[in-house]
């Protein structure tokens, strides 16, 4: 019994110690990565984090049935339609998620419209502005989100029909002033924050 407990301690002993010197001889580099939470910035105007390649993660993680295709090339529209405008990327690529239903869309706005941000979108009778291109409507919307983000001047010809009516220019420079303006939602800039916190572990 003795011989028994003997052989057992030992062998405990050494199982502990074997796994203590694997522990300390291995790099942090060797571990498995760990999601890394990134908060964007809520200003318009603010710089972004997300790569498109993140901002297609995000989004097909909410919309597994979406077309792959489509977000990545919506993707990387929206990352370089922003950096010419001086536009945060981010918060542009969360409020087409949230005005489309993720593309899903099923109001007044439909698919073939490319309207991605509810342009000019009233009721059945004023259903929204359409573009010819995908990148024309995102254009448009970002074209649209600078005009509330700021006063400084549009970078590339305005193709956006309702900017001139986005007075004054610079009027919400964060995402919580889009609510009760863009939209009439008073909770709109909290759900655009939601959705802003969720894309940060991507």
């Amino acid at each position: 019994m003795k011989l028994s407990n003997s052989i057992f301690f030992f062998f405990s002993f050494f199982t502990v110690l074997f796994i203590t010197s694997c522990l300390s001889t291995t790099s942090k580099d060797t571990l498995l990565p760990e999601a890394v939470y990134q908060e964007s910035s809520v200003f318009i105007t603010g710089k972004p984090i997300k790569s498109s390649t993140q901002l297609y993660q995000f989004f097909m993680a909410q919309n597994p049935s979406g077309n792959e295709d489509k977000v990545i090339l919506m993707a990387a529209l929206y990352v370089s339609e922003c950096a010419i405008e001086g536009v945060n990327s981010d918060i542009a690529f969360v409020q087409m998620c949230l005005e489309t239903g993720f593309l899903r869309f099923g109001g007044l706005v439909t698919e073939d419209m490319n309207n991605f941000c509810g342009l000019g979108a009233i009721d059945e009778s004023q259903r929204g502005n359409s573009f010819a291109t995908v990148k024309e409507g995102i254009r448009a919307h970002v074209q649209h989100l600078k005009g509330y983000g700021t006063d400084s001047p549009l970078v590339q010809e305005c193709i956006d029909p309702r900017y001139k009516w986005i007075n004054p220019k610079g009027k919400s420079p964060t995402i919580f002033g889009l609510a009760g303006t863009w939209a009439a939602d008073k909770a709109y800039g909290d759900k655009l924050y939601a959705l802003i916190q969720r894309l940060g572990w991507f």
